[in-house]
């Protein structure tokens, strides 16, 4: 409790605190003196000041109740609880980036090991009779490039007039935050790769230039998935650490023209993958790219 001391100090006549007679006293002898006199008694009053003490108390109880309750309130709760959920979902955050890079060095390895060991089986299975099928090996391989390039052009009319269309739904889900190691979108993966297993297969088990070529394309088309896997759901979007991808340029252009077509910028352009930095070079965007470039090496030395 508080104690406050005011004064006050106000002139007042020395008169004001006589007792009623002697007031009417003086009152009935001023009338019939002399004005002489009157005029001089007057202005001889004397005069004092009256001293006004005004005692202040401010109760401190509502103050100390804040302070208390300050005390109590569940701030320190907060300030512990608030670190423990970040560090859980930190945690969550880091096992679905190890289940994405799981998945996706087991799928890459395996489907390699197996791109790989059908190769070595098919031609070592055409060349048993000692001659080499010339005209069956340059297919092969012309359309495995051929097919990895294709791609880019069917992805590209795919991703625009079915993702953004008719499968929409589908597709939404990789424009949102993805919640897990896997989203729907990732079906379309799949979709991807039954027809490259369908033509890897009759490819291995059948001779001549037809099953060369079928061969070649599944081959082609299993590369590019690897290729995509990596650079797309790795650099772009971070489901799993990548390495030493993200430093060089091209992959760095490209992931950044694919932020863009996230953004919505352009009107979704880039649709393709890995020709998006020109898409968006036509469309007048290679500012706005170099910018996310520089965005993106920024962000990448600070993490």
């Amino acid at each position: 409790m508080a104690v406050g001391i005011s004064t006050a100090i106000t002139p007042k006549p020395f008169r004001l605190f006589r007792t009623s007679q002697l007031l009417q006293k003086l009152t009935t002898t001023l009338v019939f003196a002399p004005l002489s006199f009157r005029h001089r008694d007057v202005h001889r009053t004397p005069r004092m000041t009256s001293l006004t003490v005004c005692v202040l108390m401010e109760d401190r109880k509502p103050s100390a109740l804040i302070e208390n309750q300050a005390e109590e309130s569940p701030i320190s709760v907060n300030s512990e609880i608030v670190p423990t959920q970040l560090a859980e979902k930190l945690a969550k955050k880091k096992l679905e980036r190890f289940t994405c890079l799981l998945a996706a060095v087991m799928s890459s390895f395996g489907i390699t090991s197996l791109a790989v060991m059908s190769v070595y089986y098919r031609f070592s299975w055409q060349m048993e009779g000692g001659e080499v099928p010339l005209s069956e090996m340059f297919g092969t391989f012309a359309l495995s490039v051929g097919a990895a390039v294709g791609m880019e052009f069917w992805s590209r009319w795919a991703h625009k007039a079915l993702w953004h269309a008719s499968l929409w739904h589908m597709h939404e889900s990789h424009h949102k935050p993805r919640e897990g190691p896997f989203e729907l979108n990732d079906v379309f993966a799949i979709i991807n790769a039954v027809p490259a297993i369908a033509l890897l297969s009759y490819g291995v088990f059948h001779k001549g230039l037809v099953p060369g070529l079928c061969f070649g394309t599944g081959l082609g088309i299993t590369l590019c998935g690897i290729a995509y896997m990596f650079v797309h759901d790795g650099l772009v979007h971070k489901r799993f650490p990548v390495g030493h991808i993200a430093n060089l340029p091209y992959f760095r252009r490209v992931a950044a023209a694919h932020q863009l077509h996230h953004s919505q910028k352009f009107n979704g352009v880039p649709y393709g993958f890995f020709l998006g930095p020109k898409e968006v070079e036509v469309v007048g965007g290679l500012e706005d790219l170099e910018n996310e470039i520089s965005r993106r090496i920024k962000a990448y030395k600070g993490s």
